[in-house]
C-alpha cells in the first residue's frame, strides 16, 4: 500500500511539473508576443473585435470591458507585463528543469520559489479577487506538497548511493 502512495505521489509530482512547464513556456511565448503587441496595434485590433459588436449591442458587457482594458494597456503595462511574463516563466521553468534532473539542492530552492510566488497571487488576490489565482494558489500549495514528498525521497536515494560508494553523507 505505500509503495502504492508513493509511486501516485511521484506521479503527481510529475504530472504537476508537466503543467507548470507548458503553463512557464506559455508565459515565456507570451511576454515574447508582448514585444510586439504596442497600445496602438493592441487598440486596434479591439475596435477590430468590438465594433461591430457594439454596434448591435451598445451595451456588451464583454466587448465594453475590451475596450476599457485597450484604454488602460499603455507603454508603462506593455513593458511590465513583458517583464513579468518573462522572469516569472524563465525562474519556473528553470527550477522544474532542474527538479526533473533531479538536482537535490534544487527541491528546496524550487519551495521558495513557490513560495514566493504564492505570496504574490495572494498580495494580487486582495486586488483583482480573481478566482484563477486562487486556482493557481491552491494547486501551488499541492505541487509544493509533492515536492517535500519528493525531496525526501530523492535524499534518501542520494545517501543510500552516496554510503555505497562509501562516500561521507555527514
Amino acid at each position: 500500500m505505500k509503495a502504492l502512495l508513493k509511486k501516485y505521489t511521484h506521479l503527481g509530482f510529475e504530472i504537476g511539473l508537466l503543467f507548470k512547464g507548458i503553463f512557464a513556456l506559455c508565459e515565456i511565448l507570451g511576454g515574447f508576443g508582448l514585444i510586439f503587441l504596442t497600445p496602438d496595434r493592441m487598440n486596434r485590433i479591439i475596435d477590430y473585435i468590438v465594433r461591430g459588436e457594439l454596434n448591435e449591442d451598445p451595451k456588451d458587457f464583454i466587448m465594453n470591458h475590451l475596450v476599457v482594458f485597450g484604454l488602460n494597456f499603455t507603454i508603462d503595462t506593455q513593458h511590465f507585463w513583458i517583464f513579468y511574463l518573462l522572469s516569472h516563466g524563465i525562474v519556473k521553468l528553470t527550477v522544474i528543469l532542474l527538479l526533473w534532473r533531479k538536482k537535490i539542492w534544487a527541491y528546496p530552492v524550487s519551495v521558495a520559489v513557490f513560495i514566493g510566488f504564492i505570496i504574490y497571487q495572494i498580495y494580487h488576490f486582495t486586488h483583482s479577487h480573481s478566482i484563477l489565482l486562487l486556482i493557481l494558489t491552491v494547486l501551488d500549495i499541492i505541487l509544493i506538497w509533492l515536492t517535500i514528498l519528493e525531496y525526501n525521497d530523492a535524499r534518501k536515494k542520494h545517501k543510500t548511493k552516496s554510503e555505497e560508494k562509501g562516500e561521507n553523507t555527514t
